[in-house]
């Protein structure tokens, strides 16, 4: 990391007896000059939005289901926690064949469902290949959200839902009032980790889409993966690393303190 601070003030030559000029902020003012670095950023924080909110509303209904006791829990427990444990890259080469021309999801819209003409390119335009990386996001994480919730659940007092329903309370308002209060360090803390997640996205990126049409699908790592690894400029590519981690830094800050606790204490 701090190689990293320092490689990215300097026009940083890979072969050793070269030598790599002091740059300065230049590398900083090009990245925030560069077209293609907003539309990455715009891209990253697309996906963030696109897959975050799904992963907690889902992962947080499934645990609801899944939290009343029965014979069949642990099995559909394993179940969605199963694309968890998956390799990225095996799920992400099994996205893009899904996506593809002629791949499942157009002769499921098409042929099947008559939904769409069947002949989306979905991978081959800026905003449907967004669309497939965030579906694929989003059953990956649903399950790992299910199982923070699923351990929060275990803490919430009965005693005061069993109060809450003597008093009339019902199923919606005993989760507003008792259940969603008691598992509030587990929503903040799934928040957190799911936007950094969000901003580490890469693998699914560079497997379905490769950054293409023309970089329109490129995120913050990928944008840099390119700049560092395939047009060497590891100097420029180590300036974008850092804007992303003080921005994943800031983020996180302001996420603690929205979720603080009524004490005024920051969750943890």
């Amino acid at each position: 990391m701090v190689r990293a601070f320092q490689m990215s003030f300097f026009d940083w030559k890979i072969v050793g007896s070269a030598t790599s000029e002091f740059l300065g902020l230049d590398n900083y003012a090009r990245a925030l000059g560069d077209e293609q670095f907003w539309l990455a950023s715009g891209n990253t924080v697309f996906y963030i939005v696109a897959t975050v909110i799904p992963q907690i509303v889902l992962g947080l209904l499934v645990a609801l289901l899944l939290h009343k006791r029965s014979p069949v829990q642990p099995l559909y427990r394993v179940l969605y926690y199963l694309p968890v444990v998956t390799s990225w890259v095996v799920v992400s080469l099994l996205f893009r064949f899904l996506f593809a021309d002629q791949g499942l999801i157009n002769f499921t819209l098409g042929d099947l469902l008559h939904i769409t003409n069947g002949d989306t390119s979905w991978l081959a335009d800026r905003w449907t290949g967004l669309v497939a990386i965030c579906a694929l996001g989003i059953w990956k994480g649903v399950g790992w959200s299910m199982m923070i919730f699923l351990a929060a659940l275990q803490g919430v007092p009965q005693s005061l839902l069993e109060a809450a329903t003597m008093d009339g309370a019902n199923r919606w308002q005993r989760f507003r009032a008792v259940t969603l209060p008691a598992i509030r360090a587990a929503l903040g803390f799934v928040t957190v980790m799911l936007v950094i997640g969000g901003f580490n996205v890469f693998i699914s990126v560079y497997l379905m889409t490769g950054g293409g049409p023309a970089g329109r699908t490129d995120v913050l790592l990928t944008y840099m993966y390119r700049q560092a690894f395939e047009f060497l400029d590891l100097g420029y590519g180590s300036a974008v690393s850092v804007l992303l981690t003080l921005a994943i830094f800031v983020l996180s800050v302001i996420q603690l303190r929205v979720f603080r606790d009524r004490s005024g204490e920051v969750l943890s």
